[in-house]
């Protein structure tokens, strides 16, 4: 410095000349203090007395440990691809990330621009596919005839029940929902793998008929309450002339027919119903489109897509008729006295 500097802590002043800082480092120097000429020559003189103290013994040296090495920063890493986070979540079909939404990898304008439909989304997010157009219209025929079937059945009898209690619409959707298994609308599944399997065994319908009455099994996408040969469901007739028509071939529909000939042959009603007709003709379209592999066809099965489609379907309908009961202000529903059958009688006694 080209003028003297006092280095003091803050607010220090010197009243006096024994409070300057070179009355101080006296003071020091003659106490035994090894202070240094200036503050520059302060590490060097550090330096002196450690060297001096270690000389003599008074300290004793001991070597320092290796350092330890500080780790990479995790984000600076993950930037550089050095590493990567853990996934909680796997997903392959659908994108939200970058600039556009992707489904199946296809942007969602391409979707639009290439116009394909319910079905052709479907396909891309159930089967991370895109199907050819005619099983794409399948699947959209599948909706469309599976979509409703009055309000007697079971399912859209609760969500009406429920829509009247002044439930919401996901509360009265679900209602109905819930009434889909074994008896009502979600057989498919089921149907589809019990042809799929007697035909590729080689057995004739008859044969697979007689084995099921030997094992006493329903045979399921077999028989209707209301509909028979006299009354055909059009619904079947829709999707089996559209499967005819558009699948190159479709043996388990042909062996699902040989099987209702023979049923209809003991009652007239045991016809093939339109859970089974969509059961099987959805089994040939996954083999007729050769997109699937046999095991993969497999798998779409018995990850329940069909019972899926049904679910999908079916909930167009439900909403349908949770919109009606409101539209129509229906007052809750109580069942009538006269169609309940009460049996009065005294509790067994323990």
């Amino acid at each position: 410095f080209a003028t003297e500097v006092q280095f003091g802590h803050a607010g220090a002043q010197a009243r006096g000349d024994m409070e300057t800082a070179a009355a101080k480092n006296k003071a020091m120097r003659d106490a035994g203090f090894h202070v240094p000429d200036s503050f520059d020559q302060l590490p060097s003189t550090i330096s002196q007395v450690y060297t001096k103290l270690c000389k003599n013994g008074t300290i004793a040296q001991t070597p320092e440990g290796e350092t330890p090495a500080v780790p990479m920063d995790y984000t600076w890493a993950k930037k550089l691809g050095l590493v990567r986070k853990p996934a909680n979540f796997i997903s392959s079909i659908s994108d939200d990330r970058g600039e556009e939404l992707k489904y199946g990898g296809m942007s969602i304008s391409d979707v639009f621009a290439q116009d394909l439909g319910i079905g052709g989304v479907l396909s891309l997010l159930w089967f991370r596919k895109r199907l050819p157009k005619d099983c794409c219209k399948f699947i959209e025929m599948i909706l469309m005839v599976t979509a409703d079937h009055g309000p007697a059945v079971s399912g859209a009898h609760n969500a009406i029940v429920t829509a009247r209690a002044g439930k919401d619409l996901i509360s009265s959707l679900t209602s109905g929902l819930l009434t889909i298994g074994p008896r009502f609308g979600g057989a498919l599944d089921d149907a589809a793998r019990m042809f799929k399997e007697a035909y590729d065994s080689g057995m004739s319908p008859k044969a697979f008929v007689d084995h099921c009455k030997k094992t006493n099994k329903l045979i399921m996408g077999i028989g209707h309450r209301i509909k028979s040969l006299a009354n055909p469901d059009q619904r079947v007739e829709i999707i089996k002339t559209f499967a005819k028509k558009a699948f190159s071939s479709t043996p388990i529909l042909d062996f699902a027919l040989g099987v209702e000939q023979i049923t209809t042959s003991k009652r007239a009603n045991l016809i093939l119903n339109v859970d089974g007709c969509i059961a099987v003709c959805f089994a040939d379209m996954l083999r007729a489109c050769a997109a699937f592999s046999p095991s993969e066809a497999e798998d779409l099965l018995d990850f329940g897509c069909l019972n899926g489609l049904f679910v999908l379907g079916r909930t167009i309908g439900f909403t349908g008729h949770y919109i009606d009961q409101l539209r129509l202000k229906q007052p809750l529903y109580r069942h009538p006295w006269d169609d309940i059958t009460y049996i009065q009688e005294l509790a067994a006694q323990g």
